[in-house]
């Protein structure tokens, strides 16, 4: 796994999971943003996230996108 896109209400909280997600979040996001970004602290729309995942496939990355989880009755 490269990057996660962890559901957050109507959202997306990115992680980096491993050296490749970072590097290519790297190449794909201002530099003032690299620290927010490696801390797993970004979060993104929905539209954005489909986006990024398509792009970071493409590009030979392992994306696992999760759902909102609660916890069960």
């Amino acid at each position: 796994m490269d990057l996660r896109l962890l559901a957050n209400g109507l959202s997306y909280r990115l992680t980096p999971a491993s050296v490749h997600g970072i590097l290519w979040l790297q190449t794909h996001f201002d530099s003032k943003h690299w620290e927010l970004l490696a801390d797993g602290r970004v979060t993104v729309s929905r539209t954005d996230a489909e986006e990024l995942r398509q792009d970071a496939t493409a590009a030979g990355l392992n994306v696992n996108t999760l759902p909102t989880l609660s916890p069960s009755r």
